[in-house]
């Protein structure tokens, strides 16, 4: 089987623009992942299929082509994991990382003449990665949480001052973490998650509570 320069650079023509599709709408988020990575991931995966289709056909004895395309699906995990970043109490960079993985695969797709299934997953990629991120956010506000952290000095009776405060706008706390700073640890640094109720803003929160004596700073987190 024999595969004619045209049909070889519109197999990699495709994977380049299906692949930066999802690329741009990372790229869109700032995510770490953007633009350029999907497209060479995209690219080497199709590249790859190629070299495993049709570079071994001169070699005697039993092929496999998903043998080397295999280790695309492997190796994309390295690559993906750079991507996850742990940021105090939450881990960013989970869906980029999938991403990756899903852009390998329609490389891997277009480099094999598949082009249906790969502009199909494209499509669906692209509309899990920007619609359902708005229904997420709409069906889902009511459970959304916000991460704070609150320096204050390391006094008694300090944390309970700010359980005080966020239960009288009925916010409710979790994954609560505390550290001490300081030469003399006279200072504490307070990680928590908050959910905001219906009609309280954040900056109703971050307002009262830089109102308790003792608080040295409070900021998003």
């Amino acid at each position: 089987m024999v595969i004619d320069n045209v049909e070889l650079i519109a197999r990699l023509g495709v994977s380049c623009i299906l692949g930066g599709l999802i690329g741009l709408e990372r790229e869109g988020l700032n995510r770490p992942a953007g633009f350029r990575t999907h497209v060479l991931v995209a690219l080497g995966s199709t590249l790859i299929m190629l070299i495993s289709i049709y570079g071994f056909r001169n070699v005697s004895g039993p092929h496999d082509p998903a043998r080397l395309a295999a280790q695309v699906v492997s190796g994309i995990g390295f690559l993906g994991a750079g991507t996850i970043m742990k940021e105090g109490l939450s881990i960013k960079g989970l869906t980029t990382a999938a991403s990756l993985w899903v852009v390998a695969a329609i490389g891997l797709a277009s480099g094999a003449g598949f082009y249906v299934g790969a502009v199909a997953t494209t499509i669906f990629v692209y509309v899990t990665l920007v619609f359902f991120t708005r229904l997420e956010r709409y069906y889902l506000h009511r459970d959304h949480y916000v991460r704070l952290t609150v320096v204050m000095l390391d006094t008694a009776g300090q944390l309970g001052k700010i359980g005080t405060v966020l239960g009288r706008r009925e916010i409710s706390m979790r994954n609560i973490c505390t550290s001490h700073v300081g030469v003399e640890g006279e200072q504490v640094i307070v990680q928590l998650e908050i959910k905001l109720p219906h009609g309280v803003t954040l900056l109703h929160v971050l307002s009262d509570l830089k109102e308790v004596a003792g608080v040295v700073r409070v900021t998003e987190s």
